[in-house]
């Protein structure tokens, strides 16, 4: 075992995370942007200060001025790293913490990894109620940090240090993942952030999270081409996933060998060339008239990748022929079966 404060074994565990697909490894946890202040400067601060300066964990920190900026550079940067890296925020107690929730509720809906470090009341409540710390008359163990509940793919309150070993692995586990992917977050009491504890050795060992490419089953993928065989007026929705994947190619080839027009969505912009033949611009509130007055005639859709926002399907007026049908291919089954689909996983 090794003896070190929770926060430093935090620090020292996140600096030995990658992620991996198609052979390509990278650092799954690049750095950290933070603002310390109450809660956090004693733990985190202090654990990533002694990083910088002993070499002990490579885990570079960032200098942030607000924290819903910083929730949003590192939701940015997931994006264009296309989900294979996630940035680290924390914020101090109170205030601080509460201004990351609409950072956390962008990289969630849009299923955008970060992770999310949020200091919290001390767990011994002995110095209870400290400053900025929310007192609720219905419950001792609420914090204005169960705002995070509702806007996290992952939730947990480290209220023991021993406890940080299986949050720290589910907390990955959750970046890593596609389908679930979103903002993970967990809370941190100042306290347990200085407390010191014997921590296992293979806890700080060298991880590769992997992320596959599932195969859709046979039959399902049997149904879809029926339905896409039968079109007469299809229409091509590309959305984010198409770029997260590197799919592009893929895609190209599948426009060029059958001539259906792909149109795309806001997170889509980029899956196709848009000087490609077979581009037809963005579809839906802020589409172009080319996509818009194909996907009104369109009597198939294949949804690749897209998660049919409200924008994409202009509040569900864009697709307008009576007898549209759906094809969509999807690594999460909550989008795939949207619009009475026939999915395709």
């Amino acid at each position: 075992t090794v003896r070190l404060t929770t926060a430093q074994a935090l620090v020292r565990f996140l600096a030995n995370q990658y992620s991996e697909r198609d052979g390509q490894e990278q650092r799954l946890i690049p750095g950290v942007w933070g603002i310390f202040g109450h809660g956090n400067v004693a733990g985190v601060g202090q654990a990533l200060l002694q990083a910088a300066r002993t070499g002990e964990a490579d885990l570079p920190y960032y200098l942030a001025r607000n924290e819903q900026g910083m929730v949003h550079a590192a939701v940015a940067f997931a994006k264009m790293r296309d989900r294979l890296q996630a940035f680290v925020c924390t914020a101090s107690t109170g205030p601080g913490s509460t201004n990351m929730i609409t950072g956390a509720a962008l990289a969630t809906t849009n299923r955008l990894p970060v992770l999310l470090l949020p200091s919290d009341m001390f767990a011994t409540r002995v110095a209870d109620p400290v400053l900025q710390q929310l007192e609720d008359a219905r419950a001792g163990d609420v914090s204005v940090n169960d705002a995070f509940r509702p806007v996290s793919k992952y939730f947990d309150r480290v209220s023991r240090p021993e406890q940080l070993v299986s949050a720290a692995l589910a907390a990955m586990r959750v970046l890593t993942d596609p389908v679930e992917t979103g903002a993970v977050t967990l809370c941190l009491p100042q306290d347990v952030q200085a407390q010191a504890y014997d921590w296992p050795v293979e806890f700080f060992r060298r991880r590769v999270w992997r992320v596959g490419r599932p195969l859709p089953e046979p039959d399902a993928l049997r149904r879809a081409a029926d339905v896409v065989r039968g079109a007469r007026r299809p229409l091509i929705v590309a959305g984010g996933g198409v770029v997260y994947s590197g799919a592009g190619e893929a895609l190209r080839s599948f426009a060029e060998a059958t001539g259906i027009p792909v149109a795309d969505t806001h997170a889509g912009k980029g899956a196709l060339a848009w000087d490609h033949p077979c581009a037809v611009g963005g579809v839906g509130s802020t589409g172009t008239s080319a996509a818009n007055a194909l996907a009104a005639e369109a009597d198939v859709v294949i949804g690749v990748g897209t998660r049919y926002s409200d924008f994409t399907t202009a509040s569900h007026t864009v697709f307008a022929c009576p007898d549209v049908r759906f094809v969509n291919l999807n690594v999460a089954r909550l989008d795939a079966v949207k619009h009475s689909a026939e999915p395709v996983v």
